[in-house]
Protein backbone atom coordinates (compact mmCIF):
# COMPACT_ATOMS: atom_id res chain seq x y z
CA UNK A 1 0.00 0.00 0.00
CA UNK A 2 0.78 3.32 -0.96
CA UNK A 3 0.74 6.19 1.41
CA UNK A 4 -1.61 8.76 -0.23
CA UNK A 5 0.94 11.54 2.09
CA UNK A 6 3.82 10.30 0.45
CA UNK A 7 2.29 10.39 -3.05
CA UNK A 8 1.01 13.88 -2.31
CA UNK A 9 4.63 14.99 -1.85
CA UNK A 10 5.86 13.13 -4.82
CA UNK A 11 3.62 14.84 -7.24
CA UNK A 12 4.29 18.05 -5.60
CA UNK A 13 8.45 16.97 -6.86
CA UNK A 14 7.76 16.10 -10.08
CA UNK A 15 5.65 19.12 -10.79
CA UNK A 16 7.81 21.88 -9.85
CA UNK A 17 11.02 19.73 -10.07
CA UNK A 18 12.61 21.50 -7.13
CA UNK A 19 12.12 19.92 -3.01
CA UNK A 20 11.84 23.34 -1.73
CA UNK A 21 9.81 24.63 -3.89
CA UNK A 22 7.40 21.47 -3.29
CA UNK A 23 7.53 21.86 0.63
CA UNK A 24 6.75 25.28 0.19
CA UNK A 25 3.70 24.50 -2.01
CA UNK A 26 2.45 21.66 0.90
CA UNK A 27 2.69 23.90 3.93
CA UNK A 28 5.75 21.50 5.31
CA UNK A 29 9.81 21.32 6.05
CA UNK A 30 11.99 20.29 3.11
CA UNK A 31 12.97 16.78 5.38
CA UNK A 32 9.71 15.95 5.29
CA UNK A 33 9.29 16.04 1.88
CA UNK A 34 12.53 13.97 1.21
CA UNK A 35 11.92 11.56 4.19
CA UNK A 36 8.27 10.78 2.11
CA UNK A 37 10.28 10.40 -1.29
CA UNK A 38 12.65 7.81 0.28
CA UNK A 39 9.73 6.41 2.13
CA UNK A 40 7.66 5.78 -1.45
CA UNK A 41 10.81 4.13 -3.17
CA UNK A 42 11.32 2.18 -0.29
CA UNK A 43 8.32 0.84 -0.60
CA UNK A 44 7.93 0.83 -4.85
CA UNK A 45 11.62 -0.86 -4.10
CA UNK A 46 12.41 1.55 -7.26
CA UNK A 47 14.14 5.39 -7.99
CA UNK A 48 12.02 7.76 -8.50
CA UNK A 49 14.17 10.52 -8.69
CA UNK A 50 17.53 11.25 -10.23
CA UNK A 51 19.17 14.31 -8.12
CA UNK A 52 21.81 16.42 -8.54
CA UNK A 53 22.80 20.04 -7.20
CA UNK A 54 21.76 21.77 -10.37
CA UNK A 55 18.23 19.69 -10.79
CA UNK A 56 15.65 16.97 -9.99
CA UNK A 57 14.51 14.76 -13.07
CA UNK A 58 12.08 11.88 -12.40
CA UNK A 59 13.41 7.88 -13.73
CA UNK A 60 11.53 5.97 -15.62
CA UNK A 61 9.74 4.71 -13.02
CA UNK A 62 8.99 7.84 -11.56
CA UNK A 63 7.29 8.63 -14.68
CA UNK A 64 5.16 5.34 -14.16
CA UNK A 65 4.54 6.45 -10.60
CA UNK A 66 3.14 9.70 -11.92
CA UNK A 67 0.01 7.75 -13.42
CA UNK A 68 -0.57 5.63 -10.12
CA UNK A 69 -0.27 8.46 -7.95
CA UNK A 70 -3.49 10.42 -9.67
CA UNK A 71 -5.24 7.27 -9.89
CA UNK A 72 -5.04 6.66 -6.13
CA UNK A 73 -6.00 10.43 -4.94
CA UNK A 74 -8.34 11.17 -7.41
CA UNK A 75 -9.98 7.58 -6.38
CA UNK A 76 -9.34 8.62 -2.22
CA UNK A 77 -10.72 12.38 -3.67
CA UNK A 78 -13.95 11.35 -5.20
CA UNK A 79 -15.17 9.30 -2.20
CA UNK A 80 -13.92 11.90 0.17
CA UNK A 81 -16.44 14.03 -1.76
CA UNK A 82 -19.31 11.57 -2.41
CA UNK A 83 -19.32 11.16 1.49
CA UNK A 84 -18.50 14.58 1.94
CA UNK A 85 -20.74 16.50 -0.25
CA UNK A 86 -19.49 19.72 -1.51
CA UNK A 87 -20.34 22.90 0.82
CA UNK A 88 -18.91 25.33 -2.02
CA UNK A 89 -21.01 28.03 -3.70
CA UNK A 90 -21.33 30.76 -5.28
CA UNK A 91 -19.78 31.91 -8.63
CA UNK A 92 -16.20 31.75 -9.99
CA UNK A 93 -15.17 33.63 -13.18
CA UNK A 94 -11.85 32.36 -14.36
CA UNK A 95 -9.82 33.02 -16.88
CA UNK A 96 -7.28 30.78 -18.51
CA UNK A 97 -4.47 31.35 -21.62
CA UNK A 98 -5.21 28.99 -24.84
CA UNK A 99 -2.59 27.22 -24.23
CA UNK A 100 -4.68 24.56 -22.40
CA UNK A 101 -7.62 24.55 -24.51
CA UNK A 102 -6.29 21.49 -26.16
CA UNK A 103 -5.09 19.63 -23.11
CA UNK A 104 -7.27 18.29 -20.34
CA UNK A 105 -8.32 21.37 -18.72
CA UNK A 106 -11.70 20.89 -20.37
CA UNK A 107 -12.26 17.67 -18.38
CA UNK A 108 -11.14 19.27 -15.29
CA UNK A 109 -13.01 22.05 -15.40
CA UNK A 110 -16.24 19.31 -16.04
CA UNK A 111 -15.48 17.12 -12.87
CA UNK A 112 -14.90 20.34 -11.04
CA UNK A 113 -18.38 21.82 -12.24
CA UNK A 114 -19.90 18.30 -11.47
CA UNK A 115 -18.11 17.65 -7.43
CA UNK A 116 -19.44 21.92 -7.29
CA UNK A 117 -22.86 21.80 -8.19
CA UNK A 118 -23.83 24.94 -6.47
CA UNK A 119 -21.24 27.28 -8.18
CA UNK A 120 -21.55 28.99 -11.09
CA UNK A 121 -18.52 28.75 -13.65
CA UNK A 122 -17.70 31.30 -15.74
CA UNK A 123 -14.50 31.00 -18.27
CA UNK A 124 -12.87 33.57 -20.12
CA UNK A 125 -9.59 32.37 -22.85
CA UNK A 126 -7.32 34.66 -23.85
CA UNK A 127 -3.48 35.60 -24.24
CA UNK A 128 -1.98 35.26 -20.42
CA UNK A 129 -0.87 38.93 -20.59
CA UNK A 130 -4.84 40.34 -21.54
CA UNK A 131 -5.67 37.82 -18.46
CA UNK A 132 -3.49 39.88 -16.05
CA UNK A 133 -5.20 42.45 -16.83
CA UNK A 134 -8.55 41.73 -16.67
CA UNK A 135 -7.72 40.00 -12.91
CA UNK A 136 -6.04 43.35 -12.26
CA UNK A 137 -8.90 45.37 -13.34
CA UNK A 138 -11.16 42.59 -11.52
CA UNK A 139 -12.96 40.95 -13.91
CA UNK A 140 -11.49 37.66 -13.14
CA UNK A 141 -11.58 35.68 -10.53
CA UNK A 142 -8.68 33.51 -10.55
CA UNK A 143 -6.40 32.76 -13.57
CA UNK A 144 -3.81 30.09 -14.96
CA UNK A 145 -1.61 31.60 -16.61
CA UNK A 146 2.03 32.41 -17.09
CA UNK A 147 4.01 34.00 -14.79
CA UNK A 148 4.28 37.69 -16.36
CA UNK A 149 7.98 38.98 -15.67
CA UNK A 150 8.48 40.90 -12.87
CA UNK A 151 5.61 39.46 -10.98
CA UNK A 152 5.99 37.05 -8.00
CA UNK A 153 2.23 36.99 -7.42
CA UNK A 154 0.58 33.03 -7.76
CA UNK A 155 0.84 30.04 -6.75
CA UNK A 156 3.36 27.68 -8.88
CA UNK A 157 1.56 24.87 -11.09
CA UNK A 158 4.93 23.81 -12.87
CA UNK A 159 7.79 24.72 -14.74
CA UNK A 160 9.00 24.28 -18.58
CA UNK A 161 10.91 25.18 -20.82
CA UNK A 162 10.39 27.41 -23.48
CA UNK A 163 11.46 26.61 -27.18
CA UNK A 164 11.49 27.95 -30.70
CA UNK A 165 8.75 25.77 -32.88
CA UNK A 166 7.59 25.84 -36.41
CA UNK A 167 6.94 23.13 -38.98
CA UNK A 168 9.16 19.95 -39.91
CA UNK A 169 10.27 22.25 -42.52
CA UNK A 170 10.19 25.87 -40.98
CA UNK A 171 12.01 28.33 -43.09
CA UNK A 172 15.21 28.80 -40.64
CA UNK A 173 17.70 29.67 -42.67
CA UNK A 174 19.97 33.37 -43.46
CA UNK A 175 18.76 36.49 -41.67
CA UNK A 176 16.29 38.27 -40.89
CA UNK A 177 14.78 35.53 -38.72
CA UNK A 178 10.73 35.15 -39.67
CA UNK A 179 8.82 35.21 -36.73
CA UNK A 180 5.10 34.56 -35.91
CA UNK A 181 4.25 36.12 -32.58
CA UNK A 182 1.07 37.29 -29.97
CA UNK A 183 -0.30 40.71 -30.62
CA UNK A 184 1.40 42.76 -27.86
CA UNK A 185 1.23 42.42 -24.80
CA UNK A 186 2.59 39.23 -24.83
CA UNK A 187 4.82 37.39 -22.48
CA UNK A 188 6.30 35.22 -25.32
CA UNK A 189 6.53 37.66 -27.61
CA UNK A 190 8.28 40.07 -25.40
CA UNK A 191 10.93 36.86 -24.03
CA UNK A 192 11.41 36.19 -27.95
CA UNK A 193 12.49 40.01 -28.97
CA UNK A 194 14.78 40.55 -25.80
CA UNK A 195 16.35 36.87 -26.89
CA UNK A 196 17.28 37.91 -30.04
CA UNK A 197 18.48 41.32 -29.37
CA UNK A 198 20.64 39.49 -26.83
CA UNK A 199 21.76 37.31 -29.17
CA UNK A 200 22.34 40.53 -31.90
CA UNK A 201 19.75 38.68 -34.59
CA UNK A 202 18.24 40.04 -37.28
CA UNK A 203 14.11 39.29 -37.32
CA UNK A 204 11.32 40.53 -39.05
CA UNK A 205 7.66 39.73 -37.96
CA UNK A 206 5.96 37.64 -40.63
CA UNK A 207 2.51 37.32 -38.69
CA UNK A 208 0.45 38.28 -35.96
CA UNK A 209 -2.25 37.29 -34.39
CA UNK A 210 -4.07 36.90 -31.01
CA UNK A 211 -4.59 33.30 -30.54
CA UNK A 212 -2.58 30.22 -30.52
CA UNK A 213 -4.82 28.63 -33.67
CA UNK A 214 -3.54 31.54 -36.22
CA UNK A 215 -0.13 31.33 -34.68
CA UNK A 216 -0.04 27.42 -35.17
CA UNK A 217 -1.68 27.89 -38.63
CA UNK A 218 1.17 30.54 -39.63
CA UNK A 219 3.85 28.07 -38.54
CA UNK A 220 1.93 24.86 -40.46
CA UNK A 221 1.84 27.51 -43.19
CA UNK A 222 5.87 27.51 -43.38
CA UNK A 223 5.25 31.65 -42.68
CA UNK A 224 7.93 31.37 -39.82
CA UNK A 225 9.10 30.37 -36.29
CA UNK A 226 7.06 31.13 -32.51
CA UNK A 227 7.88 30.31 -29.24
CA UNK A 228 6.03 28.00 -26.72
CA UNK A 229 6.59 25.95 -23.92
CA UNK A 230 7.63 22.54 -24.71
CA UNK A 231 5.26 20.64 -22.66
CA UNK A 232 1.98 22.41 -23.98
CA UNK A 233 3.53 22.28 -28.12
CA UNK A 234 0.55 22.27 -30.52
CA UNK A 235 0.32 19.44 -32.71
CA UNK A 236 2.64 19.36 -35.83
CA UNK A 237 4.76 21.95 -34.33
CA UNK A 238 8.33 20.50 -33.53
CA UNK A 239 11.32 21.88 -31.79
CA UNK A 240 13.79 23.57 -33.78
CA UNK A 241 17.00 21.75 -33.75
CA UNK A 242 20.28 23.61 -31.90
CA UNK A 243 22.08 23.63 -35.53
CA UNK A 244 19.58 26.77 -36.46
CA UNK A 245 21.67 28.72 -34.03
CA UNK A 246 18.71 30.41 -32.23
CA UNK A 247 19.25 31.77 -28.69
CA UNK A 248 18.21 29.99 -25.54
CA UNK A 249 14.66 31.43 -24.05
CA UNK A 250 14.84 29.89 -20.91
CA UNK A 251 12.05 28.62 -18.44
CA UNK A 252 8.82 29.84 -18.37
CA UNK A 253 6.52 29.03 -14.92
CA UNK A 254 2.52 28.68 -15.32
CA UNK A 255 0.95 29.42 -12.49
CA UNK A 256 -2.26 30.03 -10.97
CA UNK A 257 -3.44 33.38 -9.30
CA UNK A 258 -6.25 35.71 -7.73
CA UNK A 259 -6.82 38.92 -6.42
CA UNK A 260 -4.18 40.07 -4.04
CA UNK A 261 -6.04 39.31 -1.58
CA UNK A 262 -6.35 35.56 -1.99
CA UNK A 263 -9.16 33.67 -3.36
CA UNK A 264 -11.75 32.57 -1.35
CA UNK A 265 -15.08 30.06 -1.49
CA UNK A 266 -15.46 28.66 -5.25
CA UNK A 267 -11.89 30.22 -6.43
CA UNK A 268 -10.06 28.93 -3.70
CA UNK A 269 -11.55 25.41 -4.31
CA UNK A 270 -10.65 25.56 -7.93
CA UNK A 271 -7.71 26.82 -7.39
CA UNK A 272 -6.87 24.00 -5.20
CA UNK A 273 -8.54 21.62 -8.06
CA UNK A 274 -5.91 22.91 -10.59
CA UNK A 275 -2.97 22.55 -8.38
CA UNK A 276 -3.52 18.94 -6.99
CA UNK A 277 -3.73 18.18 -11.16
CA UNK A 278 -1.60 20.75 -12.95
CA UNK A 279 0.63 18.15 -14.15
CA UNK A 280 -1.88 16.13 -16.34
CA UNK A 281 -2.30 19.51 -18.35
CA UNK A 282 0.68 18.78 -19.94
CA UNK A 283 0.73 16.89 -23.70
CA UNK A 284 4.36 16.40 -23.22
CA UNK A 285 7.07 15.73 -21.31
Amino acid sequence: MFDPVHLESFLAVARTRNFTEAARRLGLQQSTISQHIRKLEDSAGRRLFVRDTHRVTLTADGEAMTGFAHSILDTNRRAVGYFAGSQVRGRVRFGTSEDFVSTRLPELLRDFVRQHAAVDLELKVGVSAALYQHLDAGELDLVLAKRRAGDDRGRLVWRDRLAWVGAPDAPVGAPPLPLILYNAPSITRAVALEALARAGLNWRIACTSGSLSGLRAACLAGLGVTVHARGLMPEGLVEMPPSFGLPELGDVEFVVLSARNGPSGPAAALASAILANGDRLQRAG
